[in-house]
């Protein structure tokens, strides 16, 4: 009785801190979604490799994520302090950018830097949501933290980008807020109960990578993972090079640029981040997996081959439902495979791969789209979704079987 009060109280804690936590991640995740490529392209006009290396990144941080949770186990630390020194190092890279002055490497160094370590702590977020909510609720308390961070990244969205159209090349200020952000975030996760794992008395970088041939159900969602985060990310990569580049027909300004890749898909994220939160608790998981490929697939596709800017609207409002519903799998999924002292090490299997399909996605993408143009890209992503998808077919049918 005891045990089960301390966790309800645990969960309630670090819900709360969650809510707070997820204001200051909305604005972040402007950068990521927007603003550093916007600014990177409009202010700095970077060469292409620059631009790739920008949207691979966080990737690069996924992929070095996979050693995250052994050096922890390796030092004995929490797994919230390692967070905290994620995120103060996050920090330091914004405040780089917001020092760049006219460099366009300082600032490209300082946007990549902070990419990479905010990324990298995923998999300890993993581990403290299993240990700190409950089966019962974790998909809906992770939604509802979603929304908080889906509605201020909406509004940062708009109000950003209007104040970036209007102050032109001076976006120091704005890196600086970025900074101080991930300094918000890192607090937060100081204040929740303590989080351990099991210390190991060696590092063993790639540990982690024995469930992999352990867990035959692993094994088969990380190879179906890998063709649907590679066709996702082809498009993911030219959201804004596509808006932006006047090669391509449309050449929006930031305000735009905003409203469309952070504002709009934001707005539909909010809408359903909740209800895919609901759904992945209470629906057999290879369902709710199918169903969000379906919403990736039909939004790339609208947003490079309908033409128009409603169909850049429209394709990119599909994509934003099919990111609430893919957020929550995504950071999640483990937690209804994995055993409890392990999700952190799945999480780093899982998040290095998406880390190595990132990397290779962005240069794929803006390589084809220089030569093919952007549609190619769209089309190619789009059979990696559908071949994903029929993958798993047979554990469709045999998860149907097992409601009857």
């Amino acid at each position: 009785m005891m045990e089960e009060s301390n966790e309800i109280r645990h969960q309630g804690k670090t819900f709360a801190l969650e809510l707070v936590r997820s204001v200051p991640q909305g604005f972040v995740e402007t950068s990521g979604t927007t603003f550093a490529m916007y600014v990177a392209i409009q202010v700095f006009e970077v060469p292409v490799w620059m631009k790739m290396s920008i949207a691979a990144a966080a990737s690069v941080g996924l992929l070095l994520s996979l050693f995250a949770v052994q050096v922890v186990r390796r030092l004995g630390c929490s797994v919230n302090s390692a967070s905290v020194a994620v995120w103060l190092a996050a920090a330091m890279g914004f405040a780089m950018a917001a020092m760049s002055g006219d460099s366009a490497e300082w600032y490209f160094s300082g946007v990549c830097l902070a990419a990479v370590f905010l990324a990298l702590g995923i998999p300890l977020m993993s581990q403290i949501y299993r240990k700190h909510y409950t089966n019962r609720a974790r998909g809906k308390l992770f939604s509802l933290a979603g929304l908080v961070r889906a509605v201020v990244a909406a509004l940062a969205g708009i109000g950003v980008g209007s104040w970036l159209a209007g102050k032109g090349v001076d976006f120091h200020p704005l890196f600086w807020f970025y900074s101080v952000c991930c300094l918000a975030m890192a607090l937060c996760v100081l204040a929740m109960a303590r989080v351990r794992l099991r210390r190991s008395v060696q590092l063993q970088l790639f540990d982690a990578f024995s469930h992999v041939s352990e867990d035959r159900a692993f094994r088969k969602l990380l190879i179906c993972w890998m063709l649907l985060g590679m066709g996702n990310l082809l498009g993911f990569a030219l959201f804004v090079e596509y808006i932006t580049n006047p090669d391509y027909g449309y050449a929006l300004d930031a305000a735009q640029a905003g409203m469309i890749t952070s504002t709009i898909p934001m707005l539909a994220f909010i809408v359903c981040v909740v209800p895919w939160g609901i759904v992945f608790d209470r629906v057999p998981f290879y369902r709710v997996r199918i169903l969000v490929n379906v919403f990736f697939l039909t939004g790339i596709l609208v947003y490079y081959l309908g033409g128009s800017y409603w169909a850049l609207c429209v394709g990119i409002a599909l994509h934003g439902i099919a990111r609430a519903g893919g957020n929550v799998i995504w950071s999640l999924w483990v937690t209804k495979f994995a055993p409890a002292d392990h999700v952190g090490e799945y999480m780093s299997v899982h998040s290095c791969l998406t880390g190595v399909r990132g990397v290779l996605a962005p240069v794929i993408a803006f390589s084809v789209a220089g030569s093919m143009g952007p549609g190619v890209v769209a089309l190619a992503g789009g059979v990696l979704v559908v071949v994903s998808s029929l993958m798993l077919l047979p554990e469709l049918i045999e998860e149907a079987r097992g409601q009857r």
